[in-house]
């Protein structure tokens, strides 16, 4: 079974469970704080990945790490997922958590990559666009800058794409006159 199958599954046992015990919130926060320091903390990810290092070596090194600061459910929860080996994709986990407590939440999250910075009002214009393409009730909209863009916009929303910049538009005409 592939590892996001399984993670999705795992995450959204854990986001049951979190809701009947009325701590989504608290969980999604530690499902963050997991994911950032794994992100800061390269050897931390490879060590829960590597297949050599035993789980028990692996659990403990995750209870010295994240004990005292997540939730004792959540330390429960990777207590049992360790114990059935499946250590290795803890992340995995966090990310599906993530995910599906955006789509309950109804939170749509986006990239837009510009040339400049965003004004104010183009970036309300692009949360509306999103919104009305996915149908969310909110939008987390990430902004990254690209100068080799020379103008326009990339907007990335899911698996979909929608670009709106100048290079692409300059390709287009160049495929048409070659053609």
């Amino acid at each position: 079974m592939a590892i996001s199958t399984v993670a999705a599954r795992y995450a959204k046992s854990l986001i049951d469970l979190a809701q009947e015990k009325g701590i989504v919130e608290e969980m999604y926060g530690d499902m963050l704080y997991f994911q950032r320091t794994i992100a800061e903390n390269r050897a931390l990810g490879v060590l829960l990945k590597n297949p050599i290092v035993r789980n028990a070596k692996k659990w403990n090194i995750i209870n010295a790490v994240f004990g005292s600061k997540l939730n004792p459910m959540t330390m429960s929860f990777f207590q049992i997922v360790a114990q059935k080996g499946r250590d290795n994709i803890l992340e995995d986990i966090a990310v599906a958590f993530c995910t599906q407590f955006d789509k309950l939440k109804g939170v749509e999250r986006a990239t837009v990559i510009t040339t400049v910075p965003l004004t104010e009002e183009l970036r309300t214009q692009l949360k509306e666009k999103v919104k009305t393409l996915t149908g969310g009730k909110t939008v987390e909209l990430e902004e990254k800058q690209d100068s080799k863009l020379i103008g326009g916009y990339v907007l990335r929303v899911g698996d979909r794409q929608i670009d709106a910049s100048l290079r692409s538009q300059l390709n287009d005409l160049r495929l048409a006159f070659m053609n």
